[in-house]
């Protein structure tokens, strides 16, 4: 029989060892997500973030909930995570992450959204985020240029940045026609105004001081901006820049969102803890229900019988909101017929950003200071309507940490 020398057997010895080497220390691929420069050169990429990452969703829930919505699971996201997003067909949700200089959004994906893929916008944080109908743009502004993104939904890569010409941009609505862009410049008391076919600023139209949420008309002919400075309410002719303050009695006004089919404008008033209702056919407005502390982002269910409000709860201090506070936060669930509480939900540290997935059936928000998302399945409307749950009154109860 052939004797194998003893150089072979070190051979293999090293082969092996080198083999064993790159296993323990490889390192995940990662998706180097690349603006397109011949749009803007201000657009950059980090090359030290890694920016595809993967963490495994809980589904243990931190508090004593007894809420008729099914809790799912939860899973992190970015710090300080702002606004939220589902594209159309449900498989991503784009989540900006407020003044952060690594990156603007994170993108999530997987079974359970559960991958991370990160969208560095300029070394900047994202505010908040629209995808368009048919999923094929996202939008996102961020306060400290001043600018908006659009990015293409699918390669991820920045197509177009706008610049407001103003300060702090905040809220951005795409036209019903979605043929123009919105944005409210907070410092800067003023809406711009862009083309999206030509990608230019058409104006900057003034506001009232600290313009929040807004939204425009179907037939393009209004503007309605929720003032967070003073409360109020303003409706702006797009024609000729007159306007109206159709409501003054507020105190901080924040989050603008509309039943279309109905007609029905809701408005979330985060200093006085309550939801006005605005009639779109005459203006008419009426306090619609108290809320939990610090109401801020506010969404529709698919048909319109349900609003949730998430509420960021009881602060740290009188000027310090930026550390968690003596209670955690809640996400309400009001019947848009009745006004009733109709479900309570106990979440993390200041529930902020919020979103129903495209089929209705689960609603996702944010811990904003615990950089966490959560899901609830949410129920049906009837057994809803129909909670006479003592967890109605019993919540409260909990919230105190």
């Amino acid at each position: 029989m052939y004797k194998l020398s003893g150089h072979y057997y070190i051979a293999v010895i090293v082969s092996v060892f080198i083999i064993l080497v790159c296993i323990i220390f490889q390192r995940p691929k990662h998706i180097i997500i690349k603006p397109n420069l011949s749009v803007s050169t201000n657009t950059s990429v980090s090359s030290t973030l890694p920016l595809v990452s993967s963490y495994k969703p809980s589904t243990v829930s931190d508090n004593k909930n007894q809420s008729l919505s099914k809790f799912l699971y939860k899973v992190k996201t970015a710090p300080s995570p702002k606004g939220l997003a589902f594209v159309p067909n449900g498989q991503e949700i784009w989540v900006t992450s407020l003044l952060n200089t690594k990156r603007g959004a994170v993108v999530h994906s997987g079974k359970f959204y559960d991958t991370l893929t990160n969208i560095v916008l300029n070394n900047y944080g994202g505010v908040e985020v629209v995808v368009n109908k048919n999923g094929s743009k996202v939008y996102i502004s961020q306060m400290e240029t001043g600018s908006v993104f659009e990015i293409d939904a699918k390669t991820k890569t920045i197509l177009r940045v706008f610049k407001t010409n103003s300060t702090w941009t905040k809220v951005i609505v795409l036209s019903y026609d979605e043929q123009k862009l919105y944005a409210s410049n907070w410092s800067g008391n003023n809406v711009s105004e862009f083309d999206l076919i030509t990608g230019k600023l058409i104006r900057n139209i003034k506001t009232v001081k600290t313009p929040r949420s807004i939204y425009p008309t179907k037939d393009n002919k209004y503007l309605y901006v929720a003032g967070y400075d003073k409360g109020e309410l303003q409706k702006i002719n797009l024609q000729d820049e007159t306007s109206q303050i159709l409501y003054d009695q507020g105190v901080a006004l924040r989050h603008i969102v509309v039943d279309e089919k109905r007609g029905i404008m809701y408005i979330s008033d985060m200093g006085k803890n309550n939801i006005l209702k605005l009639n779109l056919a005459n203006d008419s407005i009426v306090n619609f229900v108290k809320t939990d502390e610090n109401p801020n982002t506010i969404a529709l269910s698919l048909d319109g019988n349900l609003l949730f409000v998430s509420c960021r709860g009881q602060n740290y201090s009188e000027d310090n909101y930026s550390i968690p506070g003596p209670e955690w936060g809640t996400v309400l669930i009001f019947d848009t017929n009745s006004g009733k509480l109709v479900d309570a939900i106990i979440g993390g540290n200041q529930p902020t950003a919020l979103g129903v997935s495209p089929d209705g059936k689960v609603l996702v928000f944010s811990d904003f200071l615990d950089g966490i998302l959560e899901f609830y399945q949410i129920p049906n409307y009837n057994d809803l309507k129909n909670n006479r749950s003592p967890w109605l009154q019993d919540y409260k109860n909990f919230i105190k940490k």
